[in-house]
């Protein structure tokens, strides 16, 4: 597949995964994700999808520090239900940078699920925000909200958008859109992605998961 030119130059996500040495898949056990895995995870690439990986970097930016965040050992919660909009779209790009999976997820290895990932990804969460990640070792948390309207589209899209979902986009037309589509995408992943205007990040304390039934 070839991708924009632009996505090389996206940031990257760096984790230690414990199961990947274990079974041999990585000696050292990192893993470097890409905003490309995330694209050919989804099949495209649009503003949730960016949205959902910027979102991940930034909660695990809070969460470690300069630490190695460590993939499978962290708790993803989403506000919306799994079937409601662009959750489900969300929800895969943030099993594939934490691990974190729903009920279908990996069970384990051994009689006590060592290096289990089921059940670590939630829906239907009440919070004030789009994600939730919590390290299960300490019980740190952070809540994540992504506001679109600081990388809004091109003017121009307000005439080209509803031609090409209605399939009356000439060749040009379409041409166009996807450019400015994907324009809109790279502001996103180049210019705000340390942008606290477009991914607000705050600390979601222990007491407060407690409280609703979390932990």
């Amino acid at each position: 597949m070839e991708f924009p030119g632009f996505f090389v130059e996206a940031p990257t996500i760096s984790l230690r995964d414990p199961l990947a040495q274990f079974l041999g898949a990585s000696k050292t056990g990192t893993i470097t994700y890409a905003y490309a895995d995330a694209v050919r995870l989804a099949g495209h690439s649009c503003p949730t999808v960016a949205g959902a990986y910027l979102m991940v970097r930034r909660g695990l930016l809070h969460l470690y520090g300069n630490e190695m965040p460590e993939r499978g050992a962290l708790e993803a919660y989403l506000r919306g239900p799994r079937d409601q909009g662009t959750t489900g779209v969300v929800a895969s790009v943030v099993t594939l940078l934490t691990g974190a999976a729903p009920e279908t997820g990996f069970g384990g290895i051994g009689t006590h699920g060592r290096f289990k990932r089921r059940d670590l990804l939630h829906f239907d969460a009440t919070f004030d925000g789009v994600m939730g990640l919590r390290r299960s070792d300490n019980g740190r948390g952070v809540i994540l909200d992504l506001d679109m309207n600081v990388v809004p589209f091109a003017r121009e899209m307000q005439a080209l958008l509803p031609r090409a979902i209605a399939g009356q986009a000439s060749e040009d037309e379409q041409a166009r859109f996807a450019m400015l589509w994907q324009a809109r995408v790279e502001r996103m992943l180049i210019r705000h992605a340390d942008d606290p205007a477009l991914i607000r990040a705050c600390e979601w304390k222990a007491d407060t998961l407690a409280a609703e039934g979390r932990v």
